[in-house]
């Protein structure tokens, strides 16, 4: 189980220097993998591609699906504590990051297609998807879509759609806007009531994810992910999730109440529950910890 670490406190120069260090970190590493700009189906999106080697060079990639409005560099820290042998691809869903918006709004099906159809055009046909808060809805929606081609499945801090059990009217409230992907201030100030976990204790880290390094995208972009996800729900189909599922879920997660996670483990047929003592983003601030059971379930016979 994950734990929460409260260290001594720094004095403000110490954490602008610890941030700058994360920064140039994260930056190298994004330098290491091939980030690049594609056109699939007339649409623009900017991707990063971790090329597999050593002995999972011919192991299927891991997709990574972001949370809302959010940037690919969000994910480094992830993607730093995977087995670096593994392949892993990244890529920012229109009108986020540095893909450009879509010329209208879409539905989560049309999307789930178009990734398909994105990491194709990298060259895999199979590959494992995780799915972070809205990517999580867009993780099932793949698996279900896309079944020949999803291997296996991870479902972090999710829930099952329009029919969940619902955060507070409060934290709905900050998630209608991009704001907090747009102000490190708001971020620090919004980031303990709405991602809980360790950013209840340290809110700056809130601010720190959300923005070292990363890309902010237009406000259509972000209104079309809402959109996306309007009116739709997961609970119909998540029986015909056949693909094995590691669902991880945080104690503390203000966003998608724990209730949700058991939601998807009772109803999808081949999946484990994992609870860690964390928030809604335990598996970036928390991912010494994660990881290794993420490696464990893809490694897995």
């Amino acid at each position: 189980m994950c734990s929460i670490v409260d260290p001594s406190p720094l004095e403000p120069e110490a954490l602008d220097q610890e941030a700058l260090d994360r920064e140039d970190a994260h930056r190298e590493a994004l330098r290491r993998d091939r980030l690049r700009m594609l056109a699939v189906r007339h649409i623009q999106v900017r991707v990063s591609v971790r090329p597999g080697q050593g002995r999972l060079a011919h192991r299927p990639p891991l997709l990574l699906c972001n949370g809302i409005g959010a940037s690919l560099e969000v994910l480094q820290p992830l993607v730093d504590g995977l087995d670096p042998d593994r392949a892993v691809v990244r890529f920012d869903i229109p009108g986020v990051g540095g893909s450009p918006p879509p010329p209208s709004p879409y539905s989560l099906g049309v999307l789930s297609s178009w990734v398909t159809a994105v990491v194709a055009r990298l060259g895999y046909d199979e590959f494992d998807v995780l799915g972070l808060s809205w990517g999580g809805s867009l993780a099932q929606h793949l698996a279900v879509q896309s079944r020949r081609h999803v291997r296996r499945l991870v479902l972090a801090a999710t829930g099952t759609g329009s029919v969940m059990v619902p955060a507070r009217p409060r934290v709905l409230a900050h998630m209608l806007t991009p704001r907090r992907h747009r102000d490190p201030t708001y971020a620090a100030r919004v980031a303990p009531e709405i991602y809980g976990g360790s950013m209840r204790t340290h809110p700056e880290r809130g601010a720190e994810l959300l923005h070292a390094a990363t890309r902010a995208g237009s406000r259509r972009g972000y209104y079309y992910q809402l959109g996306a996800t309007a009116g739709w729900s997961s609970l119909p189909f998540l029986p015909m999730v056949k693909q094995p599922t590691l669902v991880l879920a945080g104690d503390d997660d203000p966003i998608i109440p724990l209730v949700n996670a058991r939601v998807l483990h009772r109803l999808i047929p081949n999946s484990v529950l994992h609870v860690y003592h964390g928030g809604h983003l335990g598996i970036l601030t928390e991912s010494d910890e994660l990881v290794p059971l993420i490696e464990r379930f893809l490694s897995a016979p």
